[in-house]
């Protein structure tokens, strides 16, 4: 009995320690986030949904580099479609130390994206379209279901200034996002040195 509450409290404190371990340099970010999505069930109605997936290596701790790529659908009967896409950098900073942890296993970010964005309408005559640099930042917040598994919310504001039948666009969206954290190749060694 005594062994099997040893063996339960070490693996609650190792997954305590090791919840910080996927954010420090070396490590790999990969994973995306949905936004927009709006499934209209009355007739004439919307459908919508943005898929964001993102790549990113950890530079230094808390701090990750990476690259984004959105691919968006908006349609509705008698209105077209509109199709959204955007590729370019983002910037992950997370908050650093347990003092600014919401919960455990949690922790705050900021993210920002500068990149080549677009919203081109198939029916350009009626609506708009924006095409050029597109620049966002947010808020977020990463639960950590495992050491290596992220869930997100991510409220962030999405730019576009450029050209088009609309010079600049916009949004506010909120992101609901899964990440897996790999470990990088000198946390991998550094593990398995030590077993």
């Amino acid at each position: 009995m005594k062994k099997s509450l040893f063996i339960l409290a070490f693996a609650i404190t190792s997954f305590g320690l090791v919840a910080n371990g996927q954010i420090q340099r070396g490590n790999v970010l990969v994973g995306g986030d949905i936004a927009n999505l709006n499934l209209g069930l009355n007739k004439g109605s919307v459908f919508s949904v943005n898929i964001n997936p993102k790549a990113a290596w950890f530079i230094k701790d808390n701090t990750a580099v990476g690259a984004y790529l959105t691919l968006g659908l908006e349609t509705s009967k008698g209105n077209g479609t509109d199709f959204i896409y955007g590729i370019g950098t983002l910037v992950r900073q997370y908050a650093g130390g347990d003092a600014v942890a919401a919960v455990r296993h949690s922790r705050f970010f900021v993210e920002g994206n500068v990149g080549i964005d677009g919203i081109n309408h198939s029916a350009s005559s009626t609506n708009s379209t924006t095409n050029g640099l597109g620049l966002g930042i947010g808020p977020g917040l990463a639960y950590f279901i495992t050491p290596n598994i992220g869930l997100e919310a991510l409220l962030k504001y999405q730019g576009i200034f450029g050209f088009g039948t609309r010079v600049n666009t916009s949004t506010l969206n909120l992101n609901i996002g899964f990440q897996i954290y790999l470990p990088g190749r000198a946390v991998r060694r550094a593990a398995t040195n030590t077993q």
